[in-house]
């Protein structure tokens, strides 16, 4: 009967243990769940939203104009040296944390709206103050944040092929790519970078639904020479 007790006892932390090992695989090569951390994606996103971000997309399709990615922002948004250490354990816990969306993104974690791919030229604004992709205004009343401009920084920009240029959805609230074309990366994000797509706002239960790319991304045509 002892026996059996203490291999009933153990049946427990051995379940919890393999529970915790599939869900970190999961999260690792799958999806992932991520945590907003400021205001830059609203109305879509609110500070504190928790969204689960899809890691395997992009291995079946490019990334589209109108996504919502999480990237990772070092040496675009990031220089590297400015890049926050964590001693092993400390960012074994903060993985482990991240993983079940229960810790806030490393500060080098990003989550916006892409605007345009490698070969597309985004341009800042129209006579009507609309931006432009290849030529075509985006009609952003869908998702842009009550009240904003487009942009009220002008710019013109091509985007170098296996990049993105991406902006956040309220946009007077937003450091994106407009902020960093003064960097050494020049604003874009490589692609390499990109962690995932965010596909569904998880929490709160009130605000569930799916995030799909907005209707005028489609009339944008491939960049020219494309």
């Amino acid at each position: 009967m002892a026996d059996r007790d203490r291999q009933s006892w153990w049946d427990v932390p051995v379940t919890i243990l393999i529970a915790i090992g599939v869900v970190l695989l999961i999260t690792t090569f799958l999806v992932k769940p991520f945590s907003i951390p400021s205001g830059s994606m609203e109305n879509t996103l609110g500070i504190g939203n928790r969204v689960l971000v899809n890691r395997l997309v992009y291995r079946s399709r490019p990334i589209e104009r109108g996504d919502i990615i999480v990237f990772d922002g070092t040496d675009s948004f990031v220089p590297a040296g400015d890049v926050p250490q964590r001693n092993p354990l400390s960012a074994s816990i903060a993985w482990v944390g991240q993983s079940f969306g229960l810790v806030a993104p490393d500060s080098t974690d990003f989550i916006k709206r892409v605007i345009g791919v490698g070969g597309d030229r985004v341009q800042c604004c129209d006579a009507q103050g609309r931006i432009t992709v290849n030529g075509i205004p985006l009609n952003e009343t869908s998702y842009l944040y009550p009240g904003d401009a487009p942009s009220m920084q002008t710019f013109v920009v091509v985007v170098p092929e296996g990049s993105l240029w991406v902006m956040g959805d309220h946009r007077s609230d937003s450091a994106d790519s407009r902020s960093h074309m003064g960097d050494p990366g020049g604003g874009f994000v490589p692609e390499s970078r990109v962690v995932g797509r965010a596909m569904v706002v998880l929490w709160p239960l009130t605000s569930l639904r799916i995030l799909p790319i907005p209707e005028t991304f489609a009339k944008v045509p491939a960049p020219a020479g494309s």
